[in-house]
């Protein structure tokens, strides 16, 4: 019989790469998320099984830990708000308390390296929360193993978009003292391996659990760090000239202003930089033997993860995870929708263009593609949005051409996608109201397709509508000019390829 796994945080970064280590590794895997229709174009997801679940309600994780032997909890929130550390510790406890009570004889967690000398008091919060998780999971009395990890490597990391961003922006960069901070990085492809290898490691090896510090091959600073990264990319020296007056705050904004990753983000991972992690020991080996080719080292893990980036193959990002505590208010057509203001902005078009070929342009949108109408007017919305703290443009896309549930598109998420037929996207960035964008593709009885737009803004407070009121002049050129460029792109490439059609036969 298999050996079965529960994955937490499927929907995000490493959870979405350990769920297909697990099932080559021979496990039945469970994938638990508030909304499993999100697991649903993984190329996995029919090799999981996925169930509701959120540990923040407790009555909700029974079911999930049911009949299971190992419990991964991967559940961590970016997000430094109010209260959010007794929120996290609060939702260990109760994962921890249901995972005891269903019989699950081992957890596994992946948490933050922190300095030993440095008292949990003392330590940023994003890395105390961290701590303070791995605490409240051993309590339960299951033998816990409590993997703890630096600057994670990969492609669509935070960490690493981060470093990426920096270095291939700014060939000078006037930097906090935090770049003479020693770190030991991990490839996430080592991560993976010791998070799989503590499934199953031995009874006897593992005993009541423990903590145990993973990193790579070498220890560097993150000046170190950001020159190795230009050498394996090709790039100029960079000139980094460190000052000692930019504090975590100010630094979290100055990265937000170079990066895709947003000041919100940035601050808990730029406070955690001024603490030195380096790995302790070497334990983990005993628990998870080192491979026969040795660790993987920075350089490796740097040109593993620009390859993944160049061919368009990042399996997961930072910015496709869930936010821990996220509200999920309902669309205005749901049939929970409370009523109010609702502002709509509807646009229709019938072509003679196969349907396809319209599809296949409003999967293409954002990123690299665009919006399809005013680039100046979606850069500006873009920069207003980081000024203001939010997310901005810089998102981008996880793959090109193709879409899943959950993605994130510049500043949108794919809250519901009908292949061929409906895309529909919920705006992230800093509104006072909520809003989605909403296209739909369908065959008419003539034979010609239907391309219909909407977008829907629901307001909050006076301020929300004296919002709606003052972009409305533009929505003729925005979204207008959408329907019709987005069109006129499907007419193109639709002929190219009656062209080349026409050109081989």
């Amino acid at each position: 019989m298999k050996p079965s796994a529960l994955v937490t945080g499927a929907t995000g970064y490493i959870g979405g790469r350990l769920v297909p280590e697990l099932l080559d590794a021979g496990f039945d895997v469970r994938c638990m998320a508030r909304d499993p229709d999100r697991l649903r174009d993984h190329a996995w997801a029919e090799r999981v099984e996925r169930v509701r679940g959120d540990v923040l309600s407790p009555e909700t994780l029974p079911p999930a830990l049911e009949g299971i032997d190992v419990a991964y909890y991967l559940i961590h929130s970016l997000t430094t708000g109010a209260g959010f550390e007794q929120t996290e510790e609060k939702a260990a406890r109760s994962f921890a308390s249901a995972a005891r009570d269903a019989g699950v004889s081992r957890i596994v967690y992946l948490g933050g390296m922190a300095p030993e000398e440095t008292p949990v008091t003392e330590l940023s919060p994003h890395l105390r929360s961290r701590v303070r998780v791995g605490q409240a999971l051993r309590s339960s009395g299951i033998p816990t193993v409590e993997l703890r990890a630096a600057v994670v490597i990969g492609s669509g990391s935070a960490s690493f978009e981060m470093l990426r961003y920096l270095t291939e922006r700014l060939p000078v960069m006037v930097t906090p003292r935090w770049v003479g901070t020693r770190i030991q990085p991990i490839a996430v492809r080592d991560v993976l391996r010791y998070l799989v290898g503590s499934a199953s490691a031995p009874d006897d090896v593992v005993g009541a659990g423990g903590v145990f510090d993973i990193g790579g091959r070498d220890v560097l600073t993150y000046r170190e760090m950001m020159l190795r990264y230009a050498q394996v990319a090709g790039l100029p020296r960079r000139w980094i000239l460190p000052v000692p007056v930019l504090t975590p705050g100010l630094s979290s904004h100055w990265v937000g202003a170079v990066t895709p990753v947003p000041a919100s983000i940035a601050r808990p991972l730029v406070e955690s930089l001024r603490h030195e992690v380096v790995c302790a020991d070497h334990r983990v080996a005993e628990l998870v033997p080192d491979p026969p080719q040795g660790l993987i080292g920075f350089d490796e893990a740097v040109r593993l993860a620009r390859t993944r980036v160049q061919e368009a193959n990042v399996t997961t990002r930072w910015s496709s995870a869930s936010v821990l505590g996220a509200p999920s208010d309902p669309l205005p057509t749901d049939p929970d929708w409370a009523g109010g203001s609702l502002y709509r902005d509807v646009r229709e078009a019938e072509v003679d263009i196969a349907p396809e070929r319209v599809w296949r342009a409003v999967e293409a949108i954002g990123g690299q593609t665009g919006w399809y109408s005013f680039p100046l007017a979606w850069a500006v919305r873009g920069w207003l949005d980081r000024m203001v703290g939010g997310i901005g443009l810089r998102r981008g896309r996880r793959d090109p051409n193709t879409l899943r549930l959950g993605d994130t598109l510049d500043f949108w998420r794919v809250e519901a996608l009908e292949r061929g037929h409906l895309l529909r996207l919920r705006a992230e960035m800093k509104l006072p109201g909520l809003a989605w964008l909403e296209m739909r593709v369908e065959p008419t009885e003539t034979g010609r397709t239907r391309y219909r737009q909407r977008a829907l803004f629901y307001p909050h407070g006076l301020f929300g509508h004296l919002y709606w009121w003052s972009v409305a002049p533009f929505h003729a050129v925005v979204f207008g000019g959408m329907v019709r460029n987005l069109l006129r792109r499907a007419a193109e490439e639709s002929s190219a390829t009656s062209t080349t059609s026409a050109t081989s036969g």
